[in-house]
């Protein structure tokens, strides 16, 4: 990757990305049967579709996991999907990382881990507690955090009965999470002013969605760093 130029003619270390997500960032396409496998083209998936909007002097690594929830154990998908307990090890393998990207709590929905959406967003936070304590940023020190509310699901399709429930709790999520992040200090980023869920399934985005969310989160992104 080309690097720019600092004043000094030297060229200057690309800033790192961690993209922390589900199957929304892992590019899933809308289910149209239980073992839909479908994902859309790389260059379609909004992590990369924000790093080309970035340009150069950016390195971005996506880490999209479908099903990731959180902080729970997942009792029939299995307890891999917790992503509290994936966490640790994604920020030390890619440190140092000057902003961490996370993008949860729609599998948290699901009608089988029972949450309210207050109690999710409490799980939210805790992923962004223990990214501010940790030392995989620049120096040693944290990275920044960009919290991200997700596009609010639809129960819809195959996954109806999967997230039955979910519309309510979802909708109630951005204002909840635009809470934790004043409270913890850490940027925030409302993907529903600019994408909806595909209505195939509810819970997943269309190319046109992640054009528009890269778009977006390029531009936060930029924001970020000109504070």
């Amino acid at each position: 990757m080309p690097q720019p130029a600092s004043g000094s003619g030297r060229p200057m270390q690309a800033r790192t990305i961690l993209c922390f997500g589900d199957s929304n960032t892992h590019g899933t396409c809308a289910m149209r049967t239980a073992d839909d496998r479908r994902r859309h083209p790389r260059e379609h998936r909004w992590p990369n579709v924000m790093a080309a909007a970035l340009g150069p002097g950016w390195e971005v690594i996506a880490e999209g996991h479908p099903g990731r929830t959180a902080v729970f154990d997942d009792p029939i998908e299995g307890p891999h999907k917790n992503g509290q307990a994936a966490l640790p090890a994604l920020l030390e393998s890619h440190r140092p990382l000057d902003l961490a990207i996370v993008l949860l709590g729609t599998n948290d929905l699901k009608a089988r881990f029972n949450q309210s959406a207050h109690d999710i967003a409490l799980g939210l936070r805790r992923l962004v507690l223990d990214i501010l304590r940790c030392d995989s940023g620049p120096g040693g020190a944290a990275p920044r955090v960009l919290l991200v509310a997700p596009v609010c699901a639809q129960e819809r399709g195959v996954l109806a009965e999967t997230f039955a429930g979910a519309a309510t709790k979802s909708a109630a999520l951005p204002a909840l999470l635009a809470a934790v992040a004043t409270r913890e200090a850490v940027h925030f980023a409302d993907m529903n002013t600019v994408a909806e869920v595909d209505p195939v399934d509810g819970i997943h985005l269309s190319a046109d969605a992640h054009a528009a969310m890269g778009a977006a989160m390029a531009q936060a992104v930029r924001d970020i760093f000109e504070e």
